[in-house]
């Protein structure tokens, strides 16, 4: 964070000033969370679901805090140096939008179903051979996670690319109005966080939110393979639309798509391009970030060195290869979108090794969820998987999709236990197979993937699988 003065910081969240002898003091940082925070630091206690920040005040300040941002309803004895305001969430989104205004990077938001991640790493990778910029860090892309993000901007940056996320309507608004991007990216669009939302045309109505905020001159690139975006999003910019994808509608198009297992290789324009990619879909986000590019200027050389430094995020297609297993971990999160990609991704992983797919449920996608998960199962079939491992309450729609589809009996397992789950693994495994994890946040399908590194090449496929597991036959 550039360091701004007190008196700005208070004039900007509108706050009050109690036992501080110098507003003109320079804020260096601030944060929101007592044990990470360095001396002279300002921290802001913020309230979530599962904890209050106001309980850490007293921590703060043996720590060093040069003040403590509360809430006026807190009642914090005056013990240090505080500054109040009537709600530290709010406030923090004030002061972010207020920072924002005061720096000269270009703003690019990134939004969508699937991908936002990726898409924002690729793009930060690929600008970040020529400019000087930053990108969300984590999963920080909500109504506290994007202004943590947009205090990281430093006065030199010439860009930021930002992630955006939502559970309803009107979410990717408040963040635009906080970050007022110039410039938008909306990759594929798919039933996630339908539960919330309610329906697949609001999930739309709120993505678009994205390309209804950004300003005349600035320019929005959307995946343009999807029917539904095109006409449901596009229309609603003010700003210049540029497609890009595959199909021949697209104003920056991908042709000669190659991949292999860690390479991705495409054309744009005769223009050649490859990058370390763990599967095919990171096409979308690469394909994104040339439209970027080539819009601001940056001509091929520099696009490709950018492709070079790019690395993904962990739990997301990361590879690792032991000695007799390979696990492909995509246990980040999961919806019906990406869970087709994972589909694909066993489906084109090259050589004759056997695959085998852990499939956790899908969360938050509403009265849907039982066609979904039936949906799933009968892809996993279509992707010719050699095993299903269906996890979770929705296991058995899984394995019915997946039959229906016909794959054969034997080589499904349905689990709504982990232990159980796991003693299928352990009879099934064998060496050289491919495994591939993947479910929601929070079926906490990392366990799996942490089990699989430490069981290495143990593997006894001649095992029976455990009461408490019932394969489909």
């Amino acid at each position: 964070m550039q360091p701004v003065s007190l008196h700005d910081l208070m004039s900007a969240v509108r706050a009050d000033a109690v036992r501080l002898d110098d507003r003109e003091q320079r804020v260096p940082r601030l944060a929101i969370d007592s044990r990470t925070l360095e001396r002279g630091s300002l921290f802001w206690a913020l309230r979530g679901e599962q904890h209050d920040g106001h309980q850490f005040v007293p921590e703060a300040w043996r720590r060093g805090a040069m003040a403590c941002v509360v809430e006026r309803q807190a009642n914090i004895a005056p013990d240090g140096p505080l500054l109040i305001v009537e709600n530290t969430v709010t406030a923090l989104q004030e002061f972010a939008r207020w920072y924002r205004q005061q720096s000269d990077a270009l703003v690019i938001g990134v939004t969508g179903s699937v991908g936002k991640t990726t898409t924002r790493d690729m793009l930060h990778a690929v600008l970040s051979s020529r400019y000087a910029g930053r990108r969300s860090q984590k999963n920080f892309n909500n109504e506290i996670g994007l202004p943590l993000s947009l205090l990281d901007l430093e006065a030199g940056d010439d860009f930021g690319v930002f992630e955006m996320g939502a559970a309803r309507i009107g979410d990717i608004q408040t963040l635009c109005q906080i970050a007022r991007p110039e410039v938008g990216v909306i990759t594929r669009i798919g039933p996630a966080h339908l539960e919330s939302f309610g329906s697949l045309d609001n999930i739309y109505q709120g993505k678009g939110e994205l390309v209804e905020a950004l300003p005349a001159e600035g320019f929005a690139v959307i995946y343009g393979d999807d029917d539904q975006i095109v006409p449901k999003i596009a229309s609603r910019a003010k700003c210049s639309v540029i497609l890009a994808g595959e199909g021949p509608g697209n104003q920056v198009r991908a042709t000669s798509v190659e991949f292999e297992a860690g390479c991705l290789r495409f054309q744009v324009d005769r223009m050649k391009f490859s990058l370390p990619a763990p599967a095919r879909h990171y096409l979308v986000a690469a394909i994104c970030a040339v439209a970027v590019a080539r819009e601001i200027g940056m001509d091929r050389q520099d696009i490709a060195e950018g492709f070079e430094n790019f690395a993904g995020q962990p739990g997301r297609c990361t590879i690792e290869r032991l000695q007799q297993l390979t696990i492909i971990d995509d246990t980040y999160n999961a919806n019906p979108l990406s869970m087709q990609a994972a589909c694909q991704t066993l489906r084109d992983w090259p050589g004759r090794s056997n695959k085998l797919f852990i499939a956790g449920d899908m969360l938050e996608l509403g009265p849907a969820s039982q066609q979904y998960h039936y949906e799933l199962g009968a892809a996993a079939a279509e992707s010719q998987v050699d095993r299903l491992v269906a996890f979770g309450e929705h296991s058995q729609h899984i394995s019915a999709g997946a039959l229906a589809a016909g794959m054969p009996p034997h080589t499904i397992a349905e689990c709504r236990e982990l232990d159980s789950l796991l003693t299928v693994l352990d009879c099934w495994l064998e060496p050289g197979d491919v495994v591939l994890v993947k479910g929601s946040r929070g079926m906490r399908m990392e366990r799996i993937v942490d089990w699989l590194k430490k069981k290495g090449r143990d593997v006894r496929p001649d095992r029976e699988l455990p009461a408490t597991a019932r394969a489909v036959a």
